[in-house]
Parts: structure tokens; C-alpha cells; sequence
């Protein structure tokens, strides 16, 4: 019987490709411990991401291709993640700790920009990753009321504060240090100082991904964003009608502007099935954000539907991913969570330019 060897295993998972990154596994360096004891094969395949939507679909690609070497027994494949970390730009700062920084944005207020932030955290979180969410909405921090934990206090560890921790994640937000119902009355250089407070003076520990719920609009708080650190990318949220549409257009152009990629839109309130009857309304209009999408060739990451289970669990602070995830609309959340996730690897294996000694995007 011929002798299988290491040299052959590479070989032979050099023909499994990422069909998001386009190269094959082994020249992304995702095999990793590989032992081969007689005809006995194992290793390890570690992804960009814990939330890797086509996981099963590689390791058993894996599996197949090296199970076919002439002396080959056996194959033990164990799946893995570790989650790459975001290109740098400029002379930006980094937060100690946390590997890559996304943006949550709409144009407009109402279109469930913090609900999409919420669940899409909690569900990286039960997808093993490690997950933190600053809620930068100052205006209308209520972050901490959907997580359960709106009458929490923070506290302090050698003068950073430690984030209040909820369904698996992390989490920091005005809402925690200003309690009730008196508005935060700030202007600029304020807003840019807190944002900057939120980013350093938060012991946010490991991240593999730090949600950013942002305020509506384009104003101070996404530009001190984009200026204090390098965010991997911004996923912008909608609903199905034009006005909305209208508003996130300049969104998407206030990010290009500052150099921050577009991850991809989100259509929320995409359409409601009546329980009773199963009919499908779409009440805020149809296909505005793969329109959207297509318009400015970015990715869609996918439609969620508009239903009572959301809004309940908000109110309760149990995200629909957690209270009801058999549910379409938690089922569309995870989808979402898969995608962003794909993209953010995608982004973050991008090759850097470097332009006159400094990086460039």
C-alpha cells in the first residue's frame, strides 16, 4: 500500500477553494496541525469566522478530497475560526484588543436601525463569536432597555469602565452612565469626545467584532468614527420605501467619503405575513434595498420580515434571536449576522497598498 505524506495532503487540499476569498484553503493558511500517522489523517481547518456560512459545505470538501490518496484510513477534520483582524488606515487609533470595528447605520430614525444592531450581535455571539456592542446612538441610547440590562450600572477597573454584559456579549452605551429621562444635550467637539471615551476608555477586552449602533444621519458622531479609528466596514440598514431609500443614499455616500467600505444593506420591515392567513403584505413597499444594492453594487445581506416577535423581545430585552429563534424574522437575523460576517473577512484579507511610506486602503 502506498505511503500517504503531508506533501500529499497539502496537494490534495490545494484543489479546496473559499468561494468568497478565491483562493484554495491551503494558500489562506486555514490548514493548520496536520498529522499523518500511517494512513491515519488529521487536521484542522480554521476559517476567517465562527459564522461561516458554507463551513460544512468545506470541511466535508475536505474531507472528500484528502479521504481519495491511495493509503489513506481515515480523515478527522475539525472546523475552527479565528477571526482576522481589520486593516489598519493611517495613523488612526486602535482599540486595544478588538480586531475588527463595524459600523451600524441608517439615514433616517424608525427604521429599526438598533434592533438590526442588537440582533446581529447576538447572533455573532451565539455563532462563538466574540462580540462587544457601543451604543453611539447618544441621542436615543436604548441599547441597554433591548438587552435587558437598562437599570444596570457599570463599573470602573483602574479608571476604564468594564461593560455590561448581556445574551453573550458586551456592552457600553450613554443610557448606563445618564439613566432616565433627561436628554443629553451635546454639540461637536462634545459628541467627539465621548465617542472617543467610548472607543479608549472602555475595557472592552477581545473582540473578534465591535457593533457600532450609530445615530441616524450623517453628522458628528459617524465623522468622529471614521476619523478616531479604522472601522472595517458599515452596514446600512432600511426599509423597503423610497423616503427611507432616499436617506440611506447619503449615508452611503458619507461613508465612501471618509474611506469606510460598505458591507452590505439590510432591508428591515422587509414585508409581514398575516399569522392567520399566511398572506404576504408588503406594507412598506417592495425591493427597495436590493435595488438599493444593485444601484451602487454592494452587497445585499438579506430581508427581514416585519413581525410582533421583534418588537416583543425589544421590549423585554430578550432580541428575537434569543426569545423566539425558530421565528423567520431570527432566521433572518442569522442570515444577516452570516453575511456581515463574510464580508467583514472578506474586507480584512484585502490586500494593503502602501503610498509614500503609509498605508492606504
Amino acid at each position: 500500500m502506498a505511503q500517504v505524506t503531508e506533501a500529499d495532503v497539502y496537494g490534495a487540499l490545494s484543489q479546496v477553494n473559499d468561494p468568497d476569498l478565491h483562493k484554495d484553503i491551503v494558500r489562506l493558511g486555514f490548514i493548520k496541525d496536520l498529522k499523518v500517522e500511517g494512513g491515519d489523517v488529521s487536521f484542522r481547518v480554521v476559517l476567517t469566522t465562527p459564522a461561516c456560512p458554507v463551513r460544512e459545505q468545506l470541511q466535508e470538501q475536505a474531507r472528500e478530497v484528502v479521504a481519495r490518496l491511495p493509503g489513506v484510513a481515515s480523515v478527522s477534520v475539525t472546523m475552527d475560526a479565528e477571526v482576522p483582524k481589520g486593516r489598519g488606515f493611517g495613523e488612526k487609533l486602535s482599540v486595544a484588543g478588538v480586531r475588527n470595528i463595524v459600523a451600524v447605520s441608517s439615514g433616517k430614525g424608525g427604521v429599526g436601525k438598533s434592533t438590526v444592531a442588537v440582533n446581529l450581535s447576538v447572533s455573532l455571539a451565539r455563532d462563538g463569536a466574540r462580540v462587544g456592542l457601543m451604543d453611539a446612538d447618544v441621542y436615543g441610547p436604548n441599547v441597554p432597555l433591548m438587552l435587558g440590562v437598562a437599570h444596570v450600572q457599570p463599573r470602573v477597573n483602574v479608571n476604564k469602565l468594564v461593560p455590561l454584559e448581556a445574551h453573550g456579549i458586551r456592552l457600553m452605551s450613554m443610557a448606563v452612565l445618564k439613566p432616565g429621562d433627561e436628554p443629553l444635550i451635546v454639540r461637536g467637539p462634545i459628541l467627539h469626545s465621548l465617542v472617543r471615551q467610548f472607543l479608549q476608555d472602555v475595557e472592552w477586552g477581545e473582540l473578534d467584532y465591535l457593533i457600532v449602533d450609530m445615530p441616524p444621519g450623517t453628522g458628528d458622531v459617524q465623522l468622529s468614527l471614521a476619523q478616531l479609528v479604522p472601522v472595517q466596514g458599515a452596514v446600512l440598514v432600511t426599509t423597503p420605501q423610497e423616503v427611507a431609500l432616499a436617506d440611506v443614499r447619503r449615508a452611503l455616500r458619507m461613508f465612501e467619503a471618509v474611506n469606510v467600505p460598505i458591507l452590505g444593506v439590510v432591508e428591515n420591515m422587509s414585508y409581514f405575513v398575516a399569522p392567520d392567513t399566511g398572506v404576504r403584505y408588503n406594507i412598506f413597499g417592495e425591493g427597495g434595498g436590493r435595488r438599493l444594492s444593485d444601484e451602487y453594487g454592494v452587497p445585499f445581506l438579506g430581508a427581514v420580515p416585519l413581525g410582533m416577535q421583534v418588537r416583543e423581545g425589544g421590549d423585554k430585552g430578550v432580541p428575537v434571536v434569543v426569545s423566539d429563534p425558530d421565528s423567520p424574522q431570527a432566521a433572518a437575523f442569522r442570515h444577516v449576522a452570516e453575511e456581515v460576517a463574510r464580508q467583514v473577512s472578506i474586507e480584512a484579507m484585502k490586500p494593503e497598498l502602501v503610498v509614500l511610506g503609509k498605508k492606504a486602503q
